[in-house]
């Protein structure tokens, strides 16, 4: 299990947008161990398929349990699935939603890899912000967010929209068979959820966990979990509509919010401290 505890936040003033006045469209993207899925702007999810790559006789996973192992072939990948379907002559504005622990190394690969898309600037985005944005949580109360893959399975606390404490597992269920049962995921994510709950010296998680957490990922639909996961944390649980896609749904809006930001639209933006 691995832990990080209250990133630092951003610098105040600080500006995410790149500036983008003449983008053409846009792609959010899902890149999972398991599928990688995609969503076009003015055609919404088109693609929801294995992340794999043929580089010669078989079959190459380039990412596995939240890192990219293969730049060149997720970049391959990349542009088998998605260089036919852009327009030639404009340049995407993308959107990549990235794991919440080690999140900096798999952002730089995964920039790399979009490079391919002759991207005109790239976003990365925590896929737990992406769930909440997908729910269309209310992100100024704090909130619990378990994303169950097929590989890996994050708890995270959001406050104020931002990571401030995190768990991850390299278990999922993918990994569900008569040696790892649907209990060993459930209870991977109770004991998470445990210890965040008594390393923090504030009342954050205790009320993000009383409002219910919101589930996500492919582990959502499964009742062998959702069922243990009711009891084991002794708090309503809350499934995202279609939880298996809403981590690129979450990054599609925030495709739509780059876009309409004044960055990106040439207009100048509302005076925030006026006399």
């Amino acid at each position: 299990m691995t832990v990080v505890r209250r990133p630092r936040a951003a610098p105040a003033g600080h500006r995410p947008w790149p500036l983008c006045r003449r983008c053409g469209g846009g792609v959010a993207l899902d890149m999972g161990s398991a599928r990688t899925r995609a969503w076009v702007a003015g055609r919404g999810v088109i693609l929801d398929v294995p992340t794999v790559t043929f580089p010669g006789a078989g079959a190459v996973y380039p990412i596995r349990r939240g890192s990219i192992v293969d730049t060149g072939g997720t970049a391959r990948m990349l542009d088998r699935l998605l260089g036919h379907r852009l327009p030639r002559l404009t340049r995407p504005l993308v959107v990549v939603t990235a794991p919440v622990l080690d999140g900096f190394a798999y952002r730089t690969e995964a920039r790399t890899a979009v490079e391919v898309l002759r991207p005109r600037g790239v976003l990365t985005v925590p896929s737990a912000r992406a769930v909440a944005l997908a729910a269309g949580a209310d992100l100024a109360r704090p909130l619990l967010v378990v994303d169950i893959g097929a590989h890996l399975t994050e708890v995270v606390l959001l406050v104020d929209g931002a990571v401030f404490d995190a768990r991850r597992t390299a278990l999922g269920t993918g990994d569900i068979d008569e040696a790892t049962p649907a209990a060993r995921v459930a209870e991977a994510v109770v004991d998470m959820t445990t210890s965040m709950l008594r390393q923090d010296d504030t009342s954050l998680t205790a009320d993000a966990l009383s409002r219910g957490p919101l589930l996500a990922g492919g582990g959502a639909l499964r009742p062998d979990i959702t069922c243990r996961l009711t009891g084991g944390l002794h708090a309503p649980l809350r499934a995202v509509p279609a939880p298996h896609t809403a981590a690129v749904r979450g990054a599609a809006k925030l495709l739509e919010a780059a876009h309409a930001h004044p960055s990106t639209t040439g207009t100048d933006p509302p005076d925030e401290h006026p006399h």
